[in-house]
């Protein structure tokens, strides 16, 4: 059986917005993680998911096709979103990391099990101090699995600019956690 494209879904989400839960279900597992590596935490994630859809739906009659897909229209909706609530909660501190959800391995012992999800803490601690533009990146990359001609698209950037931008976010993260680790105040693996 052929799934329809998305073209054809906004099509009939735009003739009908019930048909538009086709593409929420498409899309809601994307979204929502997407939001949880920005954020941290599972019930900001969700209600900033919910927002997204909420004004996907909305604007939804005044969508049009411009030769980007209609996912890389939803991660701008849901980029918009989630500046918009960082911007909102500024004056706070930092969510907590404690939330990040790990798998535990039945080899590891506790205190392996505790060393893993500090260095977790650690690097995703570092990431979420990047820019947001390279946080993106490195979501779609190891989070959704996107190759760079992917990314480029949902970014609007060449695939060679996205392969440059993604080298230089991992060497400048390198940079950082190294400093970090030899200040003391990292949580690698001899710190």
């Amino acid at each position: 059986m052929k799934h329809p494209s998305d073209a054809e879904l906004v099509a009939q989400a735009q003739e009908d917005p019930e048909a538009f839960g086709a593409l929420y279900e498409r899309y809601v597992a994307k979204i929502y993680r997407y939001h949880y590596y920005r954020t941290g935490d599972v019930h900001d994630a969700e209600d900033l998911a919910a927002r997204t859809f909420y004004r996907a739906l909305k604007a939804l009659p005044r969508y049009e096709e411009r030769g980007l897909p209609f996912g890389a229209w939803l991660y701008r909706i849901a980029h918009n979103t989630v500046a918009n609530w960082l911007r909102d909660r500024s004056r706070r501190p930092v969510v907590g990391l404690d939330a990040v959800a790990t798998v535990a391995t039945a080899d590891w012992g506790p205190h392996e099990e505790a060393e893993r999800r500090e260095q977790q803490a650690w690097l995703l601690s570092a990431v979420r101090r990047l820019p947001p533009e390279r946080q993106e990146l490195l979501i779609f990359k190891f989070v959704e699995g996107m190759s760079n001609a992917e990314i480029g698209a949902l970014i609007g950037r060449t695939e060679g600019a996205v392969k440059s931008l993604y080298h230089r976010t991992l060497v400048a993260l390198r940079e950082q956690l190294a400093l970090e680790e030899t200040a003391g105040g990292g949580g690698g693996r001899d710190g």
